[in-house]
């Protein structure tokens, strides 16, 4: 069973002929026998540079490919008149060439010529299943990978989540350690689609121990014999960075890579010193170390000083390692957004963090710096990936963002919809515009300001104010009867704001610069402190609750209208989640504002229902 096919379950194709010859050519023949037809005079090719003369179209081809080259996954289509040309160097840019017309052929009309070629050659999809079939942090199901200590005997989901990475342009995943038969076979799934697989590990020895060292090396080259074009290795947790430099070195006689993640030393903290400070952790831990670090060290750095929360600013380290390769990490599954339960449309919070300045002066972007683009999966076992059906769009938007981080993500959203529902272009639209600003409702009933968290401990959804408040986590808001927010300044507070440069550290410092959106991230102000909104904080807290809740009512009602127009089961789906979510969205709304009006004593301006 491979459950729904997601994005892939609506194309049609024409004839397709494929001039090229490999594992990946071998693969886009069996995409062609699997591809619904539909007759049309247009022929299709799909060729390598080097056959692109056996075309009609090979002198426009080799005009349009670059002199730089088109690389290992760059491709181009050329269309004239009734005959089209998707053409490559090799394998991986024909079978990403193969799926762009796929995505696009049914809108395709007139002559034109396109280039493409990935933005960030690193786009991988972490998983954090066990070998028992747990999914930490997981909100679909149980692994489709592992279950009961092994690898799943049939791997026919396997392949079909392998077909949809790549038809989005995945190159690299990292799963768990298993049996090393098993790894070749889950390896030789991914291969046939052009993706590399590391194995996720956890590194917790002395890496200035020669034992340790020996250990890892002789691993590794056993793991490198079943499966000799392994990606590397993706550290989950650790405690010393040079264990790096150790693993980088067992995997450079084969190519690997290592993915080291930058979460920085984090011990527990003291609620009563609020110098302290969980996000100045990955920053004080890795720019000391910039530039001693092996080659094939890849640091992985979330892209908040935190933990993936809804609005947090962009890391500083993301803007300040000059000598290291190192990329960004996202988390496609919704361990703070939703679980995906609530509806959470994350592409505009991804493609602001890849375009954010890290210079502040019209200078260089996230994604202008990073090596790779990296994201915790969202998929598990139930039949539709996802649990919420609708939070495929999450996934599709990273890989399509991933290659290219100035995608608009609406047009994500209408490119997702339109292959994945068999629907007319209104109910499309009214699709569309239920999912797309649901990042920025989820945000304004959740965590006001940037203060962040706020969640039920140790499951991460729903409110609970105080959750953490008094932990160790490091993750406080310090509301108090006469204000809210985190001093992360450098005059009176951790010193945070100094870890940016100029003019980020002053626009952050300042309490009258600083964006409203991330103002109780860097500061502790008075509730009646004026935004630059013009509304006081108590009274955005008050608002933003109430109208986000009211955004949640509207989505359910416009979800109504359409969703007659949808298959039982995914109207089935979408129903219950959605029923879930205004629940949810309920709970933060009066919990929040009750919260805060019992601090404060200060009532709502609109006189509207806070309960006391």
């Amino acid at each position: 069973m491979t459950g729904d096919s997601a994005w892939l379950g609506t194309q049609r194709l024409p004839e397709v002929t494929v001039h090229a010859s490999g594992v990946l050519a071998q693969t886009i023949r069996a995409e062609v026998r699997q591809t619904r037809r539909f007759r049309t005079d247009v022929q299709i090719a799909v060729c390598t540079l080097t056959r692109v003369r056996e075309t009609a179209l090979w002198q426009e081809v080799e005009a349009a490919v670059p002199e730089h080259g088109l690389g290992v996954e760059g491709f181009v289509v050329v269309r004239r008149g009734n005959d089209l040309v998707v053409a490559a160097e090799g394998g991986h840019g024909l079978l990403y060439g193969y799926f762009y017309v796929l995505r696009y052929f049914e809108w395709m009309s007139g002559d034109f010529t396109v280039v493409e070629q990935p933005a960030v050659p690193i786009r991988m999809l972490d998983h954090w299943d066990e070998l028992s079939g747990v999914v930490r942090r997981g909100y679909s199901g149980k692994s489709i990978f592992f279950r009961d200590g092994e690898v799943v005997p049939d791997l026919s989901r396997v392949r079909a989540y392998a077909r949809l990475l790549a038809s989005i342009g995945i190159n690299a995943v990292a799963l768990a350690t298993a049996e090393l038969p098993d790894v070749a076979r889950l390896a030789g799934v991914f291969r046939e689609y052009g993706i590399a697989m590391s194995l996720a590990v956890d590194f917790i020895d002395d890496p200035r121990d020669e034992r340790v060292a020996r250990w890892w090396a002789a691993t590794i080259a056993r793991v490198y014999d079943v499966v000799p074009d392994l990606g590397g290795l993706v550290v989950r947790t650790a405690r010393d960075p040079e264990g790096a430099n150790l693993l980088a070195r067992a995997v450079t006689p084969y190519g690997g890579s290592v993915f080291w993640r930058c979460s920085g030393a984090e011990p527990e903290q003291d609620w009563r010193d609020r110098r302290a400070d969980r996000a100045r952790a990955a920053y004080d831990a890795f720019i000391p170390l910039d530039g001693r670090f092996e080659e094939n060290v890849v640091l992985q750095v979330k892209h908040g000083p935190l933990d993936f929360q809804v609005r947090e600013p962009v890391a500083p380290l993301l803007g300040e390692f000059q000598e290291t390769v190192f990329g960004v990490e996202l988390q496609v599954t919704q361990e703070y957004s939703g679980q995906q339960q609530d509806l959470c449309y994350l592409g505009p919070w991804w493609r602001e963090i890849l375009q954010f300045d890290t210079t502040g002066g019209g200078g260089v972007t996230v994604a202008d710096r990073i090596g790779a683009i990296v994201a915790v999966s969202n998929v598990g076992d139930d039949l539709n990936w996802t649990g919420h059906k609708l939070a495929q769009s999450n996934l599709y938007a990273f890989g399509r963002l991933a290659w290219d981080p100035s995608a608009d993500p609406v047009s994500l959203l209408h490119e997702w919809a339109a292959a994945t529902f068999a629907m007319d272009d209104r109910t499309r639209s009214e699709l569309v515009t239920i999912l797309s600003g649901s990042w920025q409702t989820y945000e304004r009933y959740t965590a006001p300001l940037g203060v962040g968290f706020m969640v039920t401990p140790g499951t991460h959804y729903g409110p609970s104010v105080n959750g953490y408040e008094f932990s160790g986590a490091g993750t406080y808001h310090f509301a108090d009867r006469y204000g809210v927010g985190v001093d992360r300044t450098v005059k009176t507070g951790s010193g945070f704001t100094g870890q940016y440069p100029e003019p980020l550290a002053s626009l952050y410092e300042d309490v009258y610069t600083c964006p409203d959106e991330l103002l109780l991230f860097f500061h502790h102000v008075p509730y009646d402190h004026v935004l630059q909104s013009g509304s006081t904080v108590l009274q955005h807290i008050y608002d933003t609750h109430f109208q986000g809740y009211a955004e949640v009512e509207a989505m359910v009602a416009r979800w109504r209208v359409i969703a007659e127009r949808f298959e039982p089961a995914i109207r089935t789906n979408i129903t219950a989640r959605f029923e879930t979510h205004l629940s949810n969205a309920r709970e933060w709304r009066d919990q929040v504002n009750t919260f805060f009006y019992r601090l404060s004593g200060v009532a709502d301006a609109h006189s509207r229902t806070i309960h006391r």
